[in-house]
């Protein structure tokens, strides 16, 4: 036979050839022309008498069975090494070239748009490639592949005349008959093997049977390989899941959920393109996130009109995943803006928040091969911890303008009541001390001193109410600002008070929070941590009051262990700012407040 090669063969496969060096090169070739040529004398040996005998019929078939299994064990070794689906048909294609002693042998892969892909190629001359690799053709015609694909059985042609692109490419490379078995892995087709000879005579009657057991291999093989590759797949999006749900977790904004989500997916499936969209009064979408070929067609913060008939517009009106192969019969802007990325094949899926359609997400590539089948589960996957992290941030947005109308209330009722005590009872305590002012000056000496004492006692009550006032909400505070209101706070302190002030007038919800911060933070350092010297640093010349108040005291406070610390961080971050408290022992207490203005 002429030397044969093999495209793409694995170096830890030695080929048929290394497996049978205990038989003798004479009687392995002469087992193989007795199967094509039976009368050619295969299998002979010399008699006694000189004369030429043939082999017992048994004989030959036993060498040709021990010859298959060998090469079909040579290829289960393989299979069971989970040695690459590549390798393993490459393999095949040489073991079944060499056992039917034909002139190529092919093994190809079917594709939903009824195209036939080459895999591996094997050819006996040696001498050219016929059949390259990776070669992509159309079915139709009367040929061998489209025969497998229409029937889904073993196949036999004895002579080609066939115009199609297959029957052109197999005249052309001199193959006249030809046999084929189909690959079917988990009971679908998924691609044929054949087997081809340019002689004259036909290929053997069990051709087919033969191949067959190949077939179940390559099965086995491409099965393994699948399962493998399902699992790592699994893995890794079990793991992209894992670190999304872990951002939602710890209360993420949405725009960094966003983000992280199409970043994951486009690592996951292979797309060119993907994008998160709101959906807004007025039948309009509003990008939130974009990443590959949509940055640049749909950025962020972009608005586009719901219109024509297309996949953004099926998602929507339906609710539910779309898929679509092509952009042919989409209409409307957001068809021709796909079309203008270059993107074939899209899926896309609502994102429901809390049974609404909030927007939808879409991915999409630019190969002509569709996206996996799975590809909308996937994505469906991802929107579901959108949607967690969009309620979750609803919940908390609906939480803080809760807690602010609650401060704000709290305020305005604090607010009346020093107004009341201001106009109110303060006025009639001041009347009432220059009353007795007045008897003070008309009564008698005998009553001198017990008006004296009322008026003293009037007195003390007058600045009582006062104190009271201003601790519930200062006058000043509303009437001069901040800044003042502080230095009158610092003034009353019974803990000396250094004050470096920078601000002008702030909204007044800012002004409130930050002036009983300071309150509740020299009422402290009086009680509990025995400082001699407080310090309040303020600059709101930007758009973040911070503010900084430090003592010199004994440290130790514990948010979790009081009220006045848990409220006023309730207090804080009801107006959206934060409290960082950090009091070592011995150490002092330092409070860091940031309040957006």
């Amino acid at each position: 036979m002429a030397s044969r090669r093999v495209r793409d063969t694995s170096r830890c496969y030695e080929g048929p050839q290394a497996a049978v060096r205990t038989l003798p090169a004479a009687r392995h070739r002469a087992s193989v022309s007795h199967v094509n040529a039976p009368d050619s004398g295969a299998g002979a040996g010399p008699a006694l008498d000189g004369r030429v005998l043939r082999d017992p019929p048994d004989q030959a078939r036993l060498r040709q069975l021990a010859e298959e299994q060998a090469a079909l064990r040579r290829v289960a070794t393989l299979v069971a090494r989970g040695t690459p689906p590549e390798q393993v048909f490459a393999a095949v294609a040489e073991e079944v070239g060499h056992l039917l002693s034909v002139d190529v042998v092919n093994m190809c892969r079917y594709a939903p748009d009824r195209t036939i892909t080459f895999l591996a190629s094997w050819d006996g001359t040696g001498q050219r490639e016929r059949f390259p690799v990776g070669s992509r053709l159309s079915l139709g015609g009367h040929n061998l592949g489209t025969l497998v694909y229409e029937t889904g059985r073993s196949g036999r042609i004895e002579s080609y005349a066939d115009d199609s692109s297959i029957g052109a490419m197999t005249v052309e490379a001199g193959v006249r008959s030809a046999v084929g078995t189909p690959i079917t892995v988990e009971g679908r087709l998924w691609g044929v093997i054949s087997a081809g000879s340019s002689r004259v005579q036909p290929l053997p009657s069990d051709a087919e049977a033969r191949l067959a057991s190949f077939t179940e291999l390559v099965a086995t093989a491409l099965a393994n390989a699948e399962s493998r590759a399902a699992l790592a797949q699994l893995a890794e999006e079990q793991a992209a899941l894992r670190r999304v749900a872990t951002l939602v977790a710890h209360g993420a904004t949405p725009e960094q959920v966003f983000a992280a989500v199409i970043d994951e997916y486009a690592r996951l499936v292979p797309v060119d393109a993907a994008a998160i969209a709101r959906l807004e009064p007025g039948d309009t979408l509003r990008y939130v996130a974009s990443w590959g070929r949509a940055a640049d067609f749909l950025p962020v913060g972009s608005r586009w009109t719901l219109d024509g008939k297309n996949i953004a517009t099926d998602v929507i009106e339906t609710g539910r995943p779309i898929r679509v192969e092509s952009q042919a019969g989409a209409t409307g802007t957001l068809a021709d803006l796909v079309r203008d990325m270059g993107v074939r094949s899209v899926v896309g899926t609502p994102v429901v928040v809390e049974g609404r359609v909030w927007g939808e997400m879409g991915a999409g590539s630019t190969l002509e091969d569709p996206l996996p089948p799975d590809a909308e589960a996937r994505l469906a996957s991802f929107t579901e911890l959108v949607a967690t992290a969009i309620a979750n941030a609803d919940s908390h947005a609906e939480l803080m303008a809760s807690r602010a109308r609650i401060v704000a209330a709290a305020d305005e009722t604090r607010r009346r009541i020093e107004r009341d005590l201001h106009d109110g009872t303060q006025q009639q305590l001041v009347t009432l001390m220059l009353d007795l002012q007045l008897l003070q000056a008309e009564a008698p000496p005998e009553l001198e001193g017990h008006l004296s004492r009322i008026a003293e006692q009037v007195t003390d009550v007058f600045n009582r109410v006062r104190e009271i006032s201003h601790g519930i909400h200062p006058a000043i505070l509303s009437e001069q600002g901040l800044t003042l209101a502080l230095r009158g706070l610092a003034h009353r302190s019974a803990v000396p008070v250094e004050l470096d002030l920078r601000a002008g007038r702030l909204p007044d919800h800012v002004e409130v929070a930050a002036y009983y911060a300071v309150s509740e933070a020299l009422a402290n350092a009086a009680k509990h941590a025995r400082a001699s010297v407080v310090h309040v640093e303020l600059d709101a010349r930007g758009a973040t009051l911070r503010l900084a108040i430090r003592d010199d005291g004994i440290g130790g406070a514990d948010p979790s262990r009081g009220t006045g610390l848990t409220g006023l961080r309730d207090r804080i971050e009801a107006v959206g700012g934060t409290l960082d408290v950090s009091s070592p022992a011995d150490g002092g207490t330092t409070l860091l407040i940031e309040i957006p203005v």
